[in-house]
């Protein structure tokens, strides 16, 4: 069975509605989940806007290597060893970025995992009425609570920043309008662990977008399409070039921009 789960076609220029975008140049972005697919892709592009990228992975050679071959194209790029699970990597990535840089501009919680199924096109085996536990708890770890406690521990960082961006790498499957809808792409996926928690992490950025309202920080959900990479697999239908760009069309976002939104390039998702 192959899901849709959107289209290939992205404006990368124009924000959702008629919001401006803001120079990336001298700012500095942490990515997590960065040293392959999605992740690394979302870095090379923030670097290649001119900002000083955060290549930040469990695995620390990785993290490097990738880091190692941005600044080999020229880009400006750092590693950091981030299990983003771990309390202690969360609490050494704000030291090592506040004695590194005193501030963070870009938050980008990419790292996640899916545990349901083979891969994101494929119906969850077993069905929610069976999911492992282990198999929920693991995938929540990972996909809701480790971005909500790395942004806790990073917003002291965000707040020095001039006008900081968050931007959750959600997805399509968290929106329960989506999940309750026999008509939608993603219905008969059903995947307990994944869908839930992406819906959990829309709930997060809602929240902690309206307690900084009024503040020049912005966080926003996106969904970045279905890609082709080991987590979306071989049959998606765009590419992690594509993905990354909607990623860095909420990063780069100007004062007229959204937040506590929920977006697909310039479409607005239903929660």
């Amino acid at each position: 069975m192959t899901i849709e789960l959107g289209t290939g076609s992205i404006d990368r220029t124009a924000g959702s509605t008629s919001a401006t975008h803001s120079s990336l140049s001298g700012k500095v972005g942490l990515v997590t989940g960065g040293a392959r697919g999605l992740g690394l892709e979302i870095c090379r592009q923030l670097a290649e806007r001119g900002a000083h990228v955060i290549v930040a992975a469990r695995d620390v050679a990785k993290a490097e290597a990738a880091a190692k071959g941005l600044r080999g194209a020229g880009l400006t790029a750092s590693s950091l060893k981030l299990n983003v699970t771990s309390v202690s990597d969360r609490k050494a990535a704000y030291d090592a970025i506040e004695s590194t840089h005193g501030r963070l501009d870009i938050l980008i919680n990419n790292a996640g995992i899916l545990l349901d199924s083979v891969d994101g096109g494929t119906p969850a085996d077993p069905p929610p009425s069976g999911a492992l536990p282990s198999t929920v708890r693991e995938t929540f770890e990972a996909n809701f609570f480790a971005p909500v406690f790395l942004t806790q521990t990073l917003l002291p960082l965000l707040r020095r920043a001039q006008a900081a961006r968050v931007v959750n790498v959600s997805s399509i499957r968290g929106s329960l309008t989506h999940l309750s809808d026999p008509s939608s792409p993603v219905y008969p996926v059903r995947a307990l662990g994944y869908d839930t928690s992406k819906a959990a992490l829309n709930a997060f950025t809602i929240l902690l977008a309206e307690e900084l309202r009024g503040t020049p920080i912005k966080i926003n959900a996106i969904h970045p399409g279905w890609l082709r990479t080991s987590m979306g697999g071989g049959r998606a239908n765009m590419s992690a070039e594509e993905g990354a760009a909607i990623a860095v069309q909420y990063a780069s976002l100007g004062e007229d921009g959204p937040t506590g939104g929920f977006f697909f390039g310039d479409e607005r998702l239903p929660w």
